[in-house]
């Protein structure tokens, strides 16, 4: 049973699974590692060939953001 919105939200999200065919990971960090791990990101998955891109992303109002990454699983 969820105790909190955000409870709530994360039940609702983990039912939705995009099948689109890209592959999706959400992070939770301090505002200079959430843009160290998603430069890190877009440079092992570069977007002329992934289409990687930050999908969505929100400031959780404690330092830290919330960010959605979005890429194809291969480049074949």
């Amino acid at each position: 049973m969820p105790r909190t919105p955000r409870d709530l939200a994360n039940q609702i999200a983990a039912r939705r699974k995009p099948a689109d065919g890209f592959r999706r990971e959400t992070f939770a960090l301090p505002l200079e590692e959430a843009r160290a791990r998603a430069r890190s990101i877009l440079k092992r998955y570069p977007k002329a060939a992934y289409m990687t891109e930050v999908e969505s992303w929100r400031d959780l109002g404690d330092g830290r953001i919330e960010f959605t990454m979005k890429r194809l699983p291969t480049a074949d």
